[in-house]
């Protein structure tokens, strides 16, 4: 599994309100990335002053107002997140230009990634320049793809970061589906209660659960390779049949699972899992061996 980061961005002169969204969906097989090269400031420089906390907030409150009337669930604020988001609208008031990834600055997911703990399995952020947060936010609830942000009921995180700059604001919305936080040992329970599940849907005996000494140190090797072959899943192999597979949701199994399971010799089973951020997933992965005797 993997991300996909779809990017619209709208430039027009500073002297004119701007708003750019993107959203991002983990359910797709690969990820694209827009990168918009910061224009030359058409507006004299204004000294940076400082992050507007009551813009923020009025933001936030607007947007959970909006989002109640809409039937989604309120947003959470994240410390990570409002802390990339303010990283980068001081980046864009910096180069006087709204984007969502200017020249040798990392994409959304590895900003978030870097900035907050949370697990997400999707991220969207809105870029707007306006004069006050309320205005801010209707023009952004006018605009179809940055209010499909706003009202994205799949989000229940968000991070905001506004810069002031003279009487113009630089705002940023950093959005985020978080995901429960698991232990290894938790992974590894739902992995094994899908397995008990499978088997029972193929009217088959359940299966012994005899975790491998070195099943967790295999899958911590595919995390530190970033691939699902390495040698230590290998050497299982030649043992078992082993299924190795990353996932944000424990309790799901990879497609070719249940017919593996529905066979009639098996007897045991043994789960190890690890979880890691890596360069293919920068926001967290877990990483799981499933050996079947």
């Amino acid at each position: 599994m993997a991300l996909l980061l779809l990017i619209g961005a709208a430039s027009v002169p500073l002297s004119s309100r701007l708003m750019a969204s993107s959203d991002g969906n983990a359910d797709s097989a690969q990820r694209t990335r827009a990168t918009l090269k910061p224009a030359a400031a058409a507006s004299p420089d204004i000294p940076f002053i400082d992050y507007d906390l009551q813009a923020e907030q009025l933001l936030l409150d607007l947007a959970n107002q909006a989002r109640a009337q809409a039937g989604a669930p309120p947003l959470k604020l994240d410390a990570g997140l409002s802390r990339a988001a303010r990283a980068h609208a001081e980046t864009m008031f910096a180069a006087r230009q709204l984007s969502h990834q200017f020249d040798g600055e990392p994409s959304l997911p590895q900003r978030l990634a870097a900035a907050t703990q949370t697990q997400l399995d999707q991220e969207g952020e809105n870029v707007a320049l306006d004069f006050d947060a309320a205005d801010g936010h209707k023009h952004l609830m006018l605009s179809p793809p940055h209010r499909a942000n706003l009202l994205n009921s799949a989000y229940n995180v968000v991070g905001l970061g506004v810069v002031r700059s003279g009487d113009r604001l630089y705002i940023v919305q950093d959005f985020g589906h978080a995901l429960p936080s698991y232990s290894a040992a938790e992974v590894k329970d739902r992995v094994a209660a899908t397995v008990t599940q499978a088997r029972h849907q193929a009217n088959q005996p359940a299966l012994a659960r005899s975790d491998l000494p070195t099943a967790d140190d295999a899958a911590c090797s595919m995390a530190q390779a970033d691939k699902l072959g390495t040698s230590p899943v290998r050497q299982l192999a030649q043992r078992y049949t082993v299924l190795t597979y990353t996932s944000l949701h424990p309790e799901t199994l990879p497609g070719n699972a249940s017919h593996i399971l529905s066979g009639h010799n098996l007897r045991s089973f043994s789960v190890g899992a690890c979880y890691a951020r890596t360069s293919t997933y920068p926001t967290g992965v877990y990483w799981v061996v499933l050996s079947l005797d």
